[in-house]
């Protein structure tokens, strides 16, 4: 019964301390909260500073002073006329892209367009359109995943060229849908990925599949493959891919010559002149395959007509960003549905008479086609080896079948 009680008693005196314990506790809280109280209340407190009545004008004044003053300026600026800005607005608004709660739905375009076409940090577009950097981006990622959804909407669907028709360039291609050509984007991959993505050339870019109709509009783009990749592995993914490239049985596209001459792909002539720039150089054909080549290359030129003006309208196109790698080649794509429709909407493009007097100014360069540029199988490199090697057999043979110099001892 001692012990018991002497356990009691401990007991109810732990219980005791813990009491104390937590008044002790309370009474400082409540002494703290009291001193908040006293500091908030008696604190003279700082003036309230009033919002910039000039804040929102200031925006306002300068998108009208991009979209809304004249197409020359508004196309220096944003790469598009007024019309054609004003028509892209729309069509993301109907995909689900609005104003946002400080942003308007004009702006957000207008910061997108500007990205593309000047390709300046983001810091030199915040100051452009009085915004932060974190701002810019938001904006910019939003209005790219609109245009993205735009591509059925975008994308051209190609006709066959029909019989008598008058354009000298494709009179001989009857039943043809266009041009299709592999092109290189720089772009800034990973530290881990750049060797995967070093092209050829020796240029860190992703190579890009375009296939175009006659008159430069884009039928399927296929973007995100390493530049170490070949240009028949490419087209192949397309065909495999559940929306990708589809040529109906009968039709055709024109193809240089880094791709097999098959069932749906018109390839040139390969050990022939080919490029496009010696029958602007005025030479001329000697045989039916040079004639053949000579139109071939004439009618493909659209291609490198679509990728020469596609790059030199978006300057994002013509050197590496810093954006992820997945939004680099995503904005490739952007780029080429943004170019379909300036082809719609604006029928004298400036930036195609640029181009013009860039390819005229250029017909005296050498052709990049006149080196090997890939390793491929050949019938005439074929049949030149086996002529080769009858001829080195025969010679072995005359001279008596002996002993073989400079091999065996």
């Amino acid at each position: 019964m001692a012990r018991l009680n002497r356990k009691q008693k401990r007991k109810r005196e732990e219980q005791e301390g813990l009491m104390a314990l937590q008044a002790f506790m309370n009474a400082v809280i409540g002494v703290f909260r009291l001193y908040l109280f006293i500091t908030s209340t008696f604190r003279p407190r700082r003036p309230e500073l009033s919002p910039n009545p000039d804040f929102y004008q200031t925006h306002v004044n300068n998108i009208n002073r991009l979209v809304r003053g004249s197409d020359a300026d508004c196309h220096e600026q944003l790469r598009v006329n007024r019309q054609t800005f004003m028509r892209l607005c729309c069509l993301v608004r109907g995909v689900g892209l609005t104003d946002s709660r400080n942003v308007c739905l004009e702006e957000r375009v207008a910061i997108f367009l500007w990205v593309l076409g000047h390709h300046t940090k983001q810091r030199r577009t915040k100051f452009e359109f009085y915004r932060s950097t974190e701002t810019i981006s938001r904006h910019f990622n939003a209005v790219l995943q609109a245009v993205l959804r735009l591509h059925r909407m975008l994308l051209e669907t190609p006709n066959p060229v029909p019989a008598n028709y008058e354009d000298n360039r494709w009179n001989w291609f009857q039943n043809c849908l266009g041009a299709l050509d592999g092109t290189y984007v720089p772009v800034n991959p990973p530290a881990a990925d750049r060797p995967r993505y070093r092209s050829r050339k020796g240029d860190i870019a992703t190579n890009v599949l375009g296939v175009c109709t006659r008159d430069l509009k884009f039928v399927y783009v296929l973007s995100g493959w390493e530049g170490s990749a070949t240009d028949s592995r490419i087209l192949g993914n397309a065909m495999e891919r559940p929306h990708g490239l589809r040529v109906p049985r009968g039709q055709y596209y024109l193809v240089d010559a880094g791709y097999t001459n098959g069932n749906g792909f018109l390839a040139p002539y390969r050990g022939q002149r080919y490029h496009i720039n010696i029958w602007r150089q005025g030479h001329m054909p000697i045989s039916k395959e040079e004639f053949f080549n000579m139109k071939h290359s004439a009618a493909r030129n659209v291609i490198e007509r679509s990728f020469g003006v596609l790059k030199m309208r978006f300057a994002i196109l013509r050197s590496p960003s810093y954006y992820p790698i997945r939004t680099q080649c995503r904005i490739v794509s952007a780029c080429c549905l943004l170019h379909n429709l300036i082809k719609r909407e604006m029928p004298n493009d400036p930036i195609e008479h640029e181009y013009t007097a860039w390819e005229q100014a250029h017909v005296n360069d050498v052709p990049v086609d006149d080196n090997i540029v890939n390793v491929e199988s050949s019938n005439e490199w074929t049949a030149g080896r086996d002529a080769l090697a009858a001829a080195m057999y025969n010679h072995w043979l005359a001279n008596g079948g002996g002993q073989v110099e400079g091999i065996l001892p």
